[in-house]
């Protein structure tokens, strides 16, 4: 588990093509510091399993269905990411509950910069947007935001984050352009009530 509190941003050293998966390296002194064979650290939201540990980059195999789900088929070398360690029990949850497991993804749609903040709009999938709700959590590329506003149009569902120059600078949303894919992860809780208000009683006996 994860809480969407970005603890630094790596860089993508090396990508190697394994037919059906990718193998990224990945260098993040900090998250690498204590990282161990089979330790969980997400990159741009999307949790991986460390395979190799070197210095200060780690090895991470990413499955089809990861690449078919968010955007790590786009990353090149060179690409910054951003990168957390799983949570540790009894730490702080600083954000929100992350799983690292990728609902799909969205575009970067404006940027409306402010004196001391900056609004991001970004296009969301239809069926996840009826998860989302004003003031409500939003997972975009692994950091944990609050949703300001939802908007639901003819032509496509759309939410807005507020970004603070924190946030800016310590992310890569600092760098995101219009036209740019994000992993988005809804809030779990979200797809948990829905879940238990459209069961029927035949799918656990009491609904």
């Amino acid at each position: 588990m994860f809480t969407g509190i970005v603890e630094e941003k790596g860089v993508i050293t090396a990508i190697a093509d394994l037919g059906d998966s990718l193998r990224l390296t990945v260098r993040g002194p900090r998250v690498t510091g204590d990282a161990q064979h089979g330790d969980s650290i997400a990159v741009n939201g999307c949790c991986l399993t460390v395979m190799t540990q070197k210095g200060d980059t780690f090895g991470a195999d990413v499955m089809k269905e990861s690449l078919d789900k968010t955007s790590l088929g786009d990353l090149e070398v060179g690409s910054a990411v951003n990168l957390e360690r799983a949570t540790a029990a009894g730490g702080r949850l600083g954000g929100h509950i992350v799983q690292g497991h990728v609902d799909g993804t969205g575009r970067i749609l404006s940027r409306t910069p402010s004196e001391n903040w900056e609004v991001v709009r970004i296009g969301v999938p239809s069926h996840l947007a009826r998860y989302l709700v004003d003031k409500g959590s939003i997972t975009v590329d692994g950091t944990s935001l609050t949703v300001v506003e939802v908007v639901d149009e003819p032509d496509g569902s759309w939410f807005s984050v507020s970004l603070i120059p924190t946030t800016l600078a310590d992310t890569t949303l600092g760098e995101r352009a219009p036209g740019d894919r994000v992993n988005l992860e809804v809030d779990i809780l979200a797809k948990y009530v829905e879940r238990l208000l459209t069961a029927r009683p035949d799918e656990g006996g009491r609904a």
